[in-house]
Formats: structure tokens, C-alpha cells, sequence
């Protein structure tokens, strides 16, 4: 695939990444993904939160090795090995969560790993500085190469990273939600840096929710969704509402089970709510019914997380009231939060929801510890509850004893919906609970999810898939920069209500 430019002399794509497949366990992350990036160009990328963005990015730069596909740079075949081999062949990423050494200098951070040596060896740091120096002001940015960078504010260590990537004489160049942390103002700087480094030739890979900064600085975009490439268009070919419709323009199947909850009265009234530390909530409102599977819905930085970790008290409320059946509330600690009749599933499986080293008995047990007894415990009871778990929710193990890490992913995440439902939880907080799940296993815990509304539970549901959030939620909150944008009422004809997933995208933009 190539340009003409100059009449008939024919030029390679700068970047030309075809037919990229990666794939996990369960989970086909990238199926014949492509893109193709032009010198002196702004390539946006875009989808929804899961479409496959940070894998395709992660095979360029050697962090995953692809599975099939090949990448090349100006028409030659390339494989980088490590983020590092990238950089050295002209390829940088400023990624959204900067990785700096923050006790030390601005300078010292541009050139780690490749510190400028004088004859004897020593490091020069009259040549540091005066690259470094010689870089910002090329790019117009006001740091001090000598200031201490964790002394610098994020969009300040934002620029140093840009001015890093510009240090290696890259050609291409990725910017991961470069404006999530900018002023007006230092977007506005940063765009400037953008047209200059075009002119001199750079592609530049802009991946980014906003879709104003999308049309205003970008050449080309290509749209993924579920791990596919969809489209490439021509920039001043898109309006918002094309771009919507390319992210979530797909077909609801039968990968649900039927619902028949049914929304009884408020169990959760939710006032003016806000975490105490940033990045949190700010006074979000809303109510949970008895019998209602509530979606939580928004982008990358929404503060979907954040929500359901204050309302279970694993974060510092900051305002707001609670009431629970009428009853005020405070969820000041987890323990509160439990003997409030709240469980909390996190979204980090492996890092706070198993014990990877234990068996299944333990792991299913070890929420509800204070009903078996003290100082003894009731082994019999241990037993016949882990029984139930594995029973009730059909965890697919040859024993009790079997250590949770050798499960799948799916029963694993069983177990600890398990563990929780011996508690006798009346509200259900869900973070991501079919994340790196297997289609099969996924409806399993769907059905187990509506089983839990009919029994006049209430659930509130984080996820970052769309059709998952309109198959089983009754209701979906959409969430934009920590602040509720709105909530979306779900008809009875479910799942086929033309317009409502273009309405949460547009939802969840809002505040950004």
C-alpha cells in the first residue's frame, strides 16, 4: 500500500502494521487489525474502551509479541523486542500514565539509559543539559532541565516526555490521551508541537476519546472495534456523529440470557456523593431499586472505579449521603460496608480478588470467617458452604481443595461472586466481572447476575463493553471525568432501541 506523491514516484507508508492478530487466553484481542500511518501526518486512533488501541500499540513497541501480521517502516519489514529497540529505530510513546524517576532532574530523565560520556567515561552534564535545553526550546517548552521532576506539575512532566520522545530524533510518534491532564492553553501548546513536528516529517499516532481535538488535529482516523479494524476516513470526511457510529455500530446477538427482573422500590439512595482524595467522584446522585441491574458506563479516566470503591468504603468518602432502605448510612470502612449488607467484586482479579497460593475452600469462606466460630472454627460448616459455592454457581473444579490460581479465568471469578453471596450482600458492587472471561463462562455469570436481581438484590455493574451493559443492565449511569453526565432508561423492547449507545458515547464525552 502506498502514496503517489511527486507524480509517478511511488512512496512506502511511513508505518504499515497489516493483518495483526494477538490473542490471550480466551480473549482475541486483535484479528486482523491494521493501520497505516503517512510521514508528516496526524494518524488518530480510535474505540471504545477494549477495541484493541493499547494491544495493537503494545505489538508495535515490542511490549506483546504479535501472533500474526506484519509491521514495516518505509516499505522494510521490522520487529522490535523491547520498548527500548523501538526508541533506538526512531519509534517513541508518551503513554497516559507517565513512568518517570521523580527524585531526580528533568534532564537526567530525557536521557536515562543513554547519558552523554566524556573522554574519561564520566558523564557529561554540561552536554546533557545543553541538548536537553537545546530540544525545549526547539519545541517552546518552559522547563528547567535542572528542576527535580516530581516537583513539576503532570501536564509540565507531560511536555519533558514529549521533549524525550523529540530527543531521539523519532519518526513516529504515539501520544496516549496526550490532553487528559492539559489547560486550554497547554493543549493549544501542545497542538503547536504537533504541526512542527509534522512539517519536519513525523507521523504522529493520536489516541484519543475527544473527538473535537480528533477532527481539529488529525489527517486521517481509523476506527477499531473488538479488535478489528473497521475503518480509515479522511478526517474532514467525519462529523461526531459518524465517528460515534462507526465505534458502536455492531449487532446485538443472543449471548444473554432472557431478564425477568423485576424493579421493586429504592434499596440505595445515593445524594450528592464525593470520595475524599483525587482522582474520585464529585457529588454524584442516583438511586438503586431492589431487583435492578444498574450499569455504570464512561471512558478511560471516568472515575467508574473510584465510585463503587467509596460507596464500599475502600476509599475515603469526601460528602454526601447514603440511605439504605431508608436508613442513613456511612460505608466509613469495608467492615461497615459488609455488615450494611454491601459486597465489593474489584476488577483486579488476580491482584485483590484471589488468594492465588489457597484453596477454593478458603477463598470461599474467608469474607464471611466471623460466622463459623471463635476461636474454633466450624469445619463442617467451612465444608458445606464451599459445597454451596461450588455447587450453586457450578464451579467447574476437581476439588475444594484445589488451589483458585489453577482455575480459569471465569471460575475464579465464580468463586469470589460465591464468596461474597455467603455474606447475604443486598447490594452487589461489580467492577469489570466478565474482564478476561471466555464467551461461554461470561453468560454463566450473566445468568448468575440476573438470578441475584430476581432474587430483589440490587447490582450495580462497571464495564467497559457496551453490549454487555445494554444485554443485562435495566438502567446505565454514565460517568465523564468523576461527575455523573446522565443516566439512561432502558425501554422494553431491551437491547434493540436504536440511538441509546450513541447516546452513552456522547454521554460519557461530556465533562472531558
Amino acid at each position: 500500500m502506498s502514496e503517489k506523491q511527486n507524480g509517478p514516484v511511488v512512496q512506502p507508508y511511513l508505518l504499515e502494521m497489516l493483518d495483526i492478530d494477538k490473542q490471550f487466553p480466551g480473549v482475541k484481542a486483535l484479528d486482523h487489525a491494521k493501520l497505516q500511518l503517512k510521514a508528516g501526518t496526524v494518524h488518530a486512533l480510535m474505540g471504545e474502551n477494549g477495541a484493541g488501541k493499547s494491544t495493537l500499540m503494545k505489538c508495535l513497541f515490542g511490549i506483546y509479541t504479535r501472533d500474526n501480521g506484519t509491521i514495516s517502516m518505509n516499505g522494510e519489514p521490522v520487529t522490535f523486542t523491547s520498548p527500548r529497540d523501538a526508541l533506538d529505530n526512531g519509534v517513541a510513546m508518551v503513554h497516559q500514565e507517565l513512568n518517570q524517576v521523580l527524585r531526580r532532574n528533568v534532564m537526567e530523565n530525557v536521557w536515562l539509559g543513554r547519558f552523554p560520556t566524556n573522554r574519561l567515561g564520566i558523564v557529561d552534564s554540561k552536554k546533557m543539559y545543553d541538548e536537553t535545553k537545546a530540544v525545549f526550546d526547539q519545541l517552546e517548552i518552559d522547563v528547567d532541565p535542572k528542576q527535580i521532576i516530581g516537583e513539576l506539575s503532570v501536564s509540565k512532566r507531560q511536555m519533558v516526555e514529549i521533549g524525550k520522545a523529540v530527543s531521539y530524533n523519532a519518526k513516529i510518534l504515539v501520544l496516549d490521551e496526550p490532553t487528559s491532564s492539559l489547560t486550554e492553553d497547554e493543549v493549544e501548546h501542545l497542538f503547536r508541537i504537533m504541526k512542527r513536528l509534522t512539517a519536519q516529517g513525523v507521523g504522529i499516532i493520536y489516541i484519543s476519546h475527544k473527538m473535537d481535538e480528533i477532527l481539529r488535529i488529525s489527517d486521517d482516523v481509523t476506527i477499531m472495534r473488538d479488535g478489528q479494524w473497521i475503518a480509515t476516513r479522511d478526517a474532514k470526511q467525519l462529523t461526531k456523529a459518524e465517528i460515534i457510529r462507526l465505534m458502536v455500530g455492531r449487532e446485538m446477538t443472543n449471548q444473554f440470557p432472557p431478564k425477568n427482573n423485576k424493579i421493586g422500590e429504592v434499596l440505595l439512595d445515593v445524594k450528592d456523593f464525593s470520595g475524599r482524595y483525587e482522582p474520585t467522584c464529585h457529588d454524584v446522585t442516583f438511586q438503586l431499586h431492589k431487583g435492578e441491574v444498574l450499569g455504570v458506563a464512561g471512558l478511560v479516566g471516568s472515575r467508574r472505579t473510584e465510585l463503587l470503591n467509596s460507596l464500599f468504603g475502600y476509599y475515603s468518602k469526601g460528602g454526601g449521603e447514603l440511605t439504605m432502605q431508608g436508613k442513613p448510612i456511612s460505608n466509613v470502612t469495608t467492615d461497615e460496608a459488609r455488615k450494611n449488607g454491601f459486597a465489593l467484586i474489584t476488577e483486579e482479579r488476580r491482584a485483590t480478588g484471589i488468594f492465588g497460593e489457597n484453596t477454593i475452600l478458603f477463598n470461599s469462606i474467608i469474607a464471611n470467617v466471623d460466622a463459623y466460630g471463635k476461636p474454633l472454627l466450624n469445619a463442617k460448616k467451612m465444608d458445606k458452604d464451599t459445597d454451596w459455592v461450588i455447587d450453586s454457581i457450578k464451579v467447574k473444579t476437581p476439588s475444594k481443595k484445589t488451589h483458585i490460581k489453577s482455575l480459569s479465568g471465569g471460575n475464579q471469578q465464580k468463586v469470589i461472586i460465591g464468596r461474597w453471596l455467603l455474606t447475604e450482600p443486598d447490594v452487589l458492587l461489580l467492577d469489570e466481572p466478565t474482564r478476561g472471561i471466555d464467551v461461554g463462562a461470561k453468560y454463566e455469570i450473566y445468568q448468575l447476575i440476573l438470578n441475584l436481581a430476581e432474587q430483589g438484590k440490587g447490582v450495580m455493574m462497571v464495564s467497559s463493553e457496551m453490549p454487555e451493559l445494554l444485554g443485562i443492565c435495566d438502567r446505565i449511569l454514565v460517568m465523564s471525568n468523576g461527575r455523573l453526565a446522565g443516566i439512561v432508561e432502558r425501554g422494553k423492547d431491551f437491547g434493540d432501541i436504536p440511538g441509546e449507545q450513541e447516546t452513552i458515547m456522547a454521554l460519557a464525552a461530556k465533562y472531558v
